[in-house]
């Protein structure tokens, strides 16, 4: 029997992979073929998608993009043998796009079967598990410490030293948290690992656990993910089948479980403290800090909150050697970063490479410039709060330190492209707008701010008082860096400054204003 790879991933099924099932069936059933058809999670190359792959004594070969009418002619030429056709690629490892990366956090991406314990134990799933029970919880923390492992959810903060700070708190309880409340622009690199590899989430998890001494794990998603829910809930399921949750994890004696947690969607509630309080059935607002949450989160109990993919990048790290892992990335940035490339690209998709990389190679190489085949003329690195970068910055190093030089952040590794039709002053103007929609309310800075910023753009593109107005706006843009509770209203300054220092003649189209104040 012939084994089919077709993905079944939100992208692929956006896309049409569904219909490209349908019509596999179909003509197997009308030629009397009798096919295995595996539905994996996307390898990551979006703008290749549906991705259609054939196991062969050669190995997976692969076609793309295939649409259902594509499904007879592929047949005919021979596809269940690898056959020519114009839509081949062949082996997906050998193809640049794919042979370019360092997949560690998504090896399995796109080749196993997402509910499949068997699978993913074949392709080296829990050897990381398995290496953390025989270590013990400090030596776990000691590994993932010299990893150099730091948050990918964009704060950058090290894991190793949160799981410690959890690990010596005293607590009849302790929790894991994973923030998978993704949020930003132009990202999907969590989505598309619960989707694809949602047995990493729980491994990484589950090591956590027994890193700090917790029992019980919530994964905290948004209700527009409903395919990564189910994903998760039937890898969590068939984690429980096995033994690798519940009361004795692989005879340790240590008992952990995992539920997955399903919030309406607010922004806000990707900032950690405002998850804790939708956690709790309140209302998602930002706690003051301290208590840190490893001290008192969850209930009040020491709580370990990370993001999905620094969860995920455990299992290879426990299976590998801390050392090995921070053999890549540069500076203090270690490991690989998953970068998320989206808006008017024209090669879509998530990369994992180490950090370093620049932003040119993003977008020239990895990219292949701008969908609409117009000039590029600006990025936006770090989701809707990131800076705006021009062609000029375009040499900028893809880490945490050397994104902050250059007035950026790094983020959850969205990077959205813009052709020379965009207008980076409505741009600004949409940065206090999605703060002010999106803020919890609960600091002044932020919820009143965002609504005075944009009234302040609005009558700087008007030509009004443009001098008084840029100076209420630097003024503005202070206020709410420096008093802002959280990174919500800390944050927005960023892009609003960026469009100002690097694209200056947005916010002057009929050349009546001065030069912006620095």
């Amino acid at each position: 029997m012939t084994r089919i790879f077709l993905p079944k991933d939100a992208a692929a099924l956006a896309l049409g992979a569904d219909r490209v099932a349908r019509s596999l069936q179909a003509e197997a059933a009308r030629r009397g073929l009798v096919l295995d058809v595996v539905r994996t999670g996307t390898r990551g190359a979006v703008w290749l998608e549906p991705l259609l792959e054939v196991e062969t004594p050669e190995g997976r070969i692969a076609y793309g993009p295939v649409g259902a009418a594509d499904v007879a002619g592929l047949l005919d030429a021979g596809l269940l043998e690898g056959g020519a056709h114009p839509l081949r690629i062949g082996r997906p490892e050998e193809h640049p796009w794919f042979a370019g990366q360092t997949r560690l956090t998504f090896a399995r991406c796109g080749i196993i079967d997402p509910a499949s314990v068997e699978d993913y134990r074949a392709h080296g799933g829990y050897a990381g598990l398995e290496r953390a029970v025989a270590l013990g919880d400090a030596a776990i923390v000691d590994e993932v410490k010299l990893s150099g492992l730091r948050g990918r959810g964009g704060a950058g903060f090290p894991t190793g030293i949160k799981w410690n700070t959890v690990r010596l708190a005293e607590a009849d309880r302790k929790y894991i948290v994973c923030n998978a409340d993704e949020g930003d622009s132009g990202t999907f690199a969590d989505r598309m690992l619960m989707e694809g590899d949602p047995l990493s989430l729980v491994e990484g998890m589950t090591i956590a656990a027994v890193a700090v001494g917790a029992s019980k794990g919530y994964v905290y998603t948004r209700s527009e993910y409903p395919h990564a829910i189910r994903a998760m809930r039937r890898a969590i399921e068939a984690a429980r089948r096995a033994g690798l949750l519940g009361p004795d994890i692989m005879g340790s004696g240590h008992g952990f479980d995992i539920e997955v947690r399903v919030g309406a969607g607010a922004y806000i509630c990707g900032e950690e403290t405002s998850l804790l309080e939708s956690l709790e059935g309140k209302r998602g607002m930002v706690r003051a800090k301290p208590p840190l949450p490893a001290i008192e989160g969850l209930f009040g109990r020491p709580t370990a909150v990370n993001n999905v993919l620094s969860l995920a990048s455990v299992p290879w790290i426990m299976a590998n050697g801390g050392a090995a892992y921070a053999e890549f990335g540069a500076g203090r940035s270690l490991g690989t970063l998953p970068v998320q490339l989206a808006g008017n690209v024209a090669r879509g998709g998530l990369i994992e490479i180490p950090f370093g990389a620049s932003i040119r190679s993003l977008v020239e190489d990895w990219g292949g410039g701008t969908a609409s085949g117009r000039p590029f003329r600006a990025v936006q690195i770090g989701g809707p709060l990131g800076a705006y970068f021009p062609e000029a910055l375009l040499d900028t190093p893809l880490d945490y330190e050397a994104m902050a030089r250059a007035g950026g952040l790094l983020g959850h590794g969205g990077v959205v492209l813009f052709d020379d039709t965009v207008d980076l002053a409505k741009q600004a103007r949409f940065a206090f707008e999605f703060c002010a929609a999106e803020s919890c309310g609960k600091c002044t800075p932020c919820r009143i701010g965002a609504v005075r910023g944009m009234e302040v753009i609005d009558r700087i593109v008007a030509g009004i008082e443009p001098a008084k107005n840029f100076a209420v706006l630097d003024d503005l843009c202070e206020t709410m860096t420096d008093a802002s509770l959280c990174a919500m209203g800390g944050l927005t300054p960023v892009p609003v400054n960026s469009a100002l220092t690097h694209f200056p003649e947005d916010f002057d189209r009929a050349g009546r204003l001065p030069v912006a104040a620095e």
